[in-house]
């Protein structure tokens, strides 16, 4: 049975891409996103893309804005190097959400804390980012997941906050998914992960500690942020409808790890349902893949923005 939640609608909300898999610095201005002004010396102040994601939201109520961060990268200090260039700073930072405990969304965090240097932050987090993992390729190919380290951000001051279920921040604006419930026959988690346990490796394909980020901006809609979907992202714009009462997307920014062998066969079953829950705005980026984005793009052409290091979206209720 799902959780319901009473979720506070906001003026606006704001989404700034910190982290993410690319760059590029001729992109315009549209309807929604705001691209970050080009420099005059390109080796002075040049963002950097990697393969993580760290997404910054700011949430607008009655005239007062307050933020909180969505993951933060690969890299220690990419996020904080993008925040200099970007001159994005953190005065209204209110939490941080660890998407999931996969590297490429918390190696920033420590270094982030340690800019932001307010003692008790709180981390949101589903207790199962704790497990020690390995992505076992289908080559046979092994690739180890090691999780955040506990004593590390004990050390740095941060109030980790464990919890299975949903999560309300900034006096109920923003809400944290928890754990998605999963109801699609095609979405069947990260096939190609494994814990431990004792000794041994285990299949852990289902990634219990995805969860989403979800705002409802006033007259418009739900604005659902995905790290990387690992419970698939249709589970998670239904789970995210069904918590709420909600039924309109407005607007779906993140990852939904569509790329690479394991996942390109439900591409197309996919897109089929987004289109079928018609977001008005799109923005796929991280490990959503180039196939799965160009067939997002020309699918949706009216929603569709192509995502970048730098953009910053608007979603207002005007």
């Amino acid at each position: 049975m799902t959780e319901k939640v009473s979720l506070r609608p906001v003026d606006a909300a704001e989404v700034t891409v910190l982290v993410e898999n690319s760059i590029d610095v001729f992109l315009a201005d549209d309807k929604v996103a705001r691209r970050p002004e080009r420099p005059w010396d390109p080796q002075a102040g040049i963002l950097r893309a990697e393969h993580g994601l760290s997404l910054l939201l700011t949430v607008y109520v009655d005239g007062h804005s307050q933020s909180i961060l969505y993951d933060a990268g690969l890299g220690r200090d990419t996020a904080v190097h993008n925040m200099d260039v970007l001159e994005v700073h953190m005065k209204e930072l209110r939490a941080i959400v660890m998407s999931h405990g996969h590297i490429d969304h918390y190696g920033g965090v420590e270094g982030m804390v340690r800019r932001i240097g307010r003692p008790g932050l709180p981390l949101v987090l589903h207790p199962d980012v704790w497990k020690d993992r390995k992505i076992v390729f289908p080559t046979g190919a092994e690739l180890y997941t090691p999780p955040p380290n506990f004593q590390d951000l004990d050390r740095e001051g941060i109030a980790i906050v464990e919890e299975r279920g949903p999560t309300l921040l900034i006096d109920g604006t923003v809400l944290v998914t928890g754990q998605v419930e999963r109801h699609t026959d095609f979405e069947k988690g990260f096939p190609l992960q494994y814990a431990r346990h004792g000794d041994d490796w285990e299949p852990d394909f289902w990634v219990w500690d995805d969860q989403a980020v979800v705002v409802h901006v006033k007259g418009k809609g739900l604005v659902v942020l995905s790290a990387c979907s690992h419970s698939g992202i249709i589970n998670i714009l239904r789970h995210a409808r069904r918590m709420t009462g909600v039924d309109q997307i407005f607007g779906l920014v993140g990852g939904f790890h569509l790329t690479g062998a394991t996942f390109e066969p439900i591409v197309a079953r996919t897109v089929d349902e987004l289109v079928g829950l018609a977001p008005l705005v799109i923005v796929p980026g991280h490990c959503t893949g180039w196939k799965a984005i160009h067939h997002i793009a020309r699918r949706m052409p009216e929603a569709f923005v192509q995502t970048s290091v730098g953009t910053r979206l608007q979603f207002t209720s005007l």
